[in-house]
């Protein structure tokens, strides 16, 4: 009676098998085959619907005006003052002077910048004063400094001029 048991329970198993094994196979065939229909399906959508016009022009003008600028600012109880003025893409800016006299140190301004496009500046604004730092943009290398009330400084308007690194050859600025 046990081998009767014993081999009644492998065909069974058997039978139980060789009916879920292809039924598994087969299964396994159709989500794969409805898989690669979604994907295609995915595939073909975002083809169509590309258009990256909306990415590629930032909304926002100050966004895509960035980068290092440098120049040679004029001073009136020095040679003049080392300018160093970074833009960064967060609104955030950094602006290092340095005096250009006998064991002068390096000053930090910390603060951060918007974009006004109808007078075309960049106004500056420091975490610890509360004066404001205006540059006109002459194009998109170059940037005028100007009064902190907006106006032209008096004067040679190319001696308060900081270009951005990128378009500037070299580093080295002449004092006026």
């Amino acid at each position: 009676m046990q081998t009767l048991k014993k081999q009644l329970k492998q065909n069974l198993m058997l039978i139980f098998f060789g009916i879920l094994l292809p039924a598994n196979i087969a299964m396994a065939g159709t989500d794969q085959a409805d898989q690669e229909k979604l994907l295609r399906a995915r595939v073909k959508s975002y083809e169509q619907n590309t258009d990256h016009t909306s990415h590629l022009t930032p909304v926002d003008k100050s966004l895509e005006f960035h980068g290092v600028f440098y120049g040679y600012l004029p001073c009136n109880d020095c040679d003049g003052i080392k300018a160093t003025l970074s833009l960064k893409q967060n609104n955030n800016y950094l602006l290092v002077t340095q005096p250009a006299k006998e064991s002068s140190k390096e000053f930090y301004e910390k603060g951060k910048y918007s974009w006004n496009d109808e007078t075309h500046t960049v106004v500056l604004t420091s975490r610890r004063e509360s004066t404001l730092r205006q540059y006109r943009i002459e194009n998109e290398g170059t940037l005028i400094q100007l009064n902190s009330d907006g106006t032209k400084v008096a004067g040679k308007s190319d001696r308060y001029t900081l270009r951005r690194s990128d378009t500037v050859k070299s580093r080295e600025v002449h004092i006026h």
